[in-house]
């Protein structure tokens, strides 16, 4: 059974990932290589059902990574212009050579991201998959 995680906590999870790295002290993107390199593509408009179960809003902060477990938060930065945002792995894809993410509309909007672009990718938090006896 998947569990929906409530707006309160996506925001939550956002919202650390946002100030963990402040939390932790002195850390520029210098200092740390980053997990992956290559291009992103922005998702349809349409809202569709995704992998994980959850359907695609275009207004969320959601990507598609072909092998990062749902719930997984990303940072993103644009190699062109160097803007930044933090995502949420909700879909499976791309299935395109060279291609590493899908974003939403909202999340290409904050990279600048309107066609192929280069980014790297910073894997921020993965989530803590339990047993399902555990649960």
């Amino acid at each position: 059974m998947i569990k929906r995680i409530t707006a309160f906590e996506q925001k939550s999870l956002l919202l650390a990932a946002v100030l963990l790295p402040a939390l932790l002290g002195p850390m520029n993107a210098a200092d740390r290589k980053p997990d992956e390199c290559g291009f992103a593509s922005v998702y349809s408009s349409l809202s569709e059902e995704t992998a994980s179960g959850e359907d695609t809003l275009a207004e969320d902060f959601t990507a598609a990574h072909r092998t990062l477990p749902f719930e997984t938060l990303v940072h993103v930065d644009n190699r062109n212009n160097g803007r930044s945002a933090v995502v949420r792995i909700t879909d499976r894809g791309p299935f395109i050579s060279g291609r590493i993410i899908d974003v939403s509309q909202v999340a290409a909007r904050a990279l600048g991201i309107s066609g192929l672009t280069p980014v790297c990718l910073n894997v921020t938090w993965v989530p803590v998959i339990r047993p399902v006896a555990d649960r």
